[in-house]
């Protein structure tokens, strides 16, 4: 039997270019994708190329933005594109250097 304390290697996931559109991390998706398939994103500190890439709860994602790099830690999946205060319980953001 599993320990209860430990989380599952497989469970609910959605894919990285929805999940940054979903928590309004990109403006857009086709914007998310661009950014996944040039190869900007880092999730768990290894380098996707893939749009589909899945992502849990969990999982860190590294990734720029206008202001600098941005590394966020994804608390729970959003199930849509809602306000801005939902997608921001979806994510929490980690100071890059503290």
């Amino acid at each position: 039997m599993a320990d209860a304390g430990l989380v599952p290697a497989h469970g609910p996931s959605l894919r990285i270019d929805k999940f940054l559109w979903f928590a309004r991390l990109a403006k857009s998706r086709s914007v998310a994708q661009k950014m996944a398939e040039d190869g900007h994103i880092r999730l768990n500190g290894r380098r996707i190329e893939r749009s589909h890439s899945p992502v849990r709860a969990g999982d860190l994602i590294t990734f720029p933005h206008p202001s600098g790099v941005r590394v966020v830690r994804i608390l729970q999946l959003p199930g849509r594109r809602g306000p801005a205060p939902e997608a921001q319980s979806c994510y929490e953001e980690l100071t890059v250097g503290a």
